[in-house]
């Protein structure tokens, strides 16, 4: 069978790849730069052809909610918001890492603090890896660099999330998610019967008890030495993630002597400023994190003993450095490189940071 090859944006290949992938819903609330994703929902009408349950929620905070009931039930659901939304969600969010339940938050990140701008950002690195909301809890966190990888990621952020009984976040940025390109949709995957959920998910809530004890989810545990086991188990989790699930790209990197390191929109242009820098005479090369949490430390930590410094570049005041810091560990030298406000930088303007503060 040919490959479909067809011309959109990232925000649409979300929601195209949702229902390809066999998604059971989808529950969200409109907010730039991500709103096409609902919006290209409600076009296809999925719930006519595939069942998909495609609502407008009455808020960002019932929406969280409503995804915490499908995954509870062993559904396959998502969600998606750009920044300010995401913040309202994070209560929701908590709650099922704390169920240990499945499901797929998709962030399209604008410029803050506050409303801020409906410009690009990559602001929200802090609130997606370091938690967000409250608890012990992460987030498995996969940043596109490409309208494909948008298409790409909600398989392989429902595989993981699955896989682990996880929340998984796809971090994309505006310029990512409003940007158009060619992309290779997936071929279309049939939803899930219920007695394929029923079977793939033991531990779900479906109506079903086969002669046992229904299942109970929540994320509540009054007696403090039991939570404390759940906490356990949730780190155990982690950790295993963390060993089996770092992914990124390296680009150049065999000879390099300096490194520039980015994600999303930021690696893309990064890229160009190491071409530039390379006609130069520069030896640069790019390291782009896949998956923001598992962070790729080790591999970082192995190029400290390789180049001479390194540069961070983000779209925001710094947020991403600190986790490279922590990993080369004042081995080399690391600077940061970013634009705040929504203002996207070229690549000569990387190029001169990596001169004035690197070399």
């Amino acid at each position: 069978m040919a490959e479909e090859i067809v011309l959109m944006k990232g925000n649409e290949a979300i929601a195209h790849a949702a229902i390809r992938y066999g998604a059971d819903g989808y529950f969200g609330y409109p907010i730039t730069p991500q709103s096409e994703v609902l919006e290209t929902l409600a076009d296809l009408r999925p719930w006519e052809t595939t069942g998909m349950v495609v609502l407008q929620a009455e808020s960002e905070v019932a929406a969280i909610n409503m995804v915490y009931g499908g995954a509870g039930a062993g559904k396959m659901v998502l969600t998606s918001s750009s920044s300010p939304g995401v913040s309202l969600k994070q209560e929701g969010v908590s709650y099922i890492a704390g169920a240990e339940l499945p499901c797929l938050i998709v962030n399209v990140m604008r410029g803050g603090p506050g409303l801020g701008t409906i410009q690009p950002s990559q602001a929200d690195y802090f609130q997606t890896v370091k938690g967000g909301g409250h608890g012990d809890y992460k987030l498995i966190a996969l940043a596109p660099a490409s309208v494909q990888e948008m298409a790409d990621f909600v398989g392989l952020g429902f595989e993981l999330a699955f896989k682990y009984r996880n929340p998984a976040i796809i971090l994309a940025d505006g310029v990512i998610g409003q940007m158009m390109e060619k992309v290779v949709l997936p071929p279309m995957k049939p939803r899930r019967t219920e007695e394929e959920v029923i079977e793939q998910c033991p531990w779900a809530t479906t109506g079903r008890t086969n002669g046992r004890k229904p299942n109970i989810i929540t994320s509540l545990e009054l007696q403090p030495e039991e939570m404390e086991k759940n906490n356990i188990r949730f780190q155990a989790k982690y950790r295993e993630i963390e060993e089996n699930e770092v992914r990124y790209e390296e680009i150049n990197c065999e000879d390099a002597e300096y490194l520039i390191i980015a994600f999303g929109s930021m690696a893309r242009i990064g890229q160009k400023a190491l071409e530039m820098a390379r006609e130069e005479g520069i030896k640069v090369g790019m390291l782009r994190p896949i998956t923001l949490w598992p962070f790729p430390t080790k591999v970082i930590a192995e190029y400290a003993d390789k180049v001479k410094g390194m540069l961070v570049t983000e779209l925001n005041a710094g947020q991403m450095i600190e986790d490279v810091r922590l990993a080369v560990n004042g081995k080399i030298k690391v600077e940061h490189f970013g634009r705040l406000g929504g203002i996207v930088p070229d690549p000569d303007e990387i190029v001169m940071a990596l001169k004035n503060k690197i070399l």
